[in-house]
């Protein structure tokens, strides 16, 4: 990739609370799958995809205070990939692709699988100020929804299931496990 390629920040801060509501044991990004845990799948793709990274496991108490301090720790980056550390099937391509799509006038890419939405999404790097300013829960959706509204965001159509398998539950996380041995066996 370009050494210019947006910065993937892999969110691994929370506390999986829903995951162990649902009956889940111990923290969800180092569940078992496949023989690594969750959070090693994610972090192989994110590689597999040649992008920069970083790895955001401070323990903050929002995925908006996440975010912001990312971006302030890669503050020179030319822009943003927000990848939840719990989608461990996504494929380096979708990377890829989400990255290739940040072109001016452009300020947002996210990915969307037979017209429903997935993550990563993608921010420019002029959403520095936007994106650092955020704390709470709700992450960086309203910096998202004010993009949509000013037509900013590019939907890029991908072939990929791994954009919108996020492990929040032991069923999830099973529902996972399945899909990866299909791949495999597929390839």
């Amino acid at each position: 990739m370009n050494p210019r390629s947006p910065t993937v920040i892999v969110l691994a801060s929370g506390r999986g609370e829903r995951f162990r509501a649902a009956g889940g044991s111990g923290a969800k990004l180092h569940a078992p799958l496949a023989g690594r845990t969750v959070l090693e799948h994610t972090l192989a793709a994110v590689r597999a995809s040649g992008l920069p990274w970083h790895l955001e496991d401070a323990g903050h108490p929002g995925m908006g205070d996440s975010i912001a301090a990312a971006v302030r720790a890669t503050a020179d980056a030319a822009g943003w990939l927000i990848l939840p550390g719990d989608l461990p099937l996504v494929l380096p391509s979708t990377l890829q692709a989400v990255a290739r799509a940040l072109v001016d006038p452009v300020q947002a890419a996210q990915p969307q699988r037979r017209g429903e939405r997935g993550h990563p999404v993608g921010f420019a790097a002029a959403c520095k100020p936007l994106l650092a300013a955020l704390s709470g829960n709700l992450g960086a959706a309203p910096v998202l929804r004010a993009l949509r509204e000013a037509h900013a965001v590019a939907e890029i159509e991908v072939d990929d299931i791994g954009i919108l398998t996020d492990i929040d539950t032991p069923a999830a996380l099973a529902r996972a496990e399945a899909l990866l041995a299909a791949r495999l066996s597929a390839s």
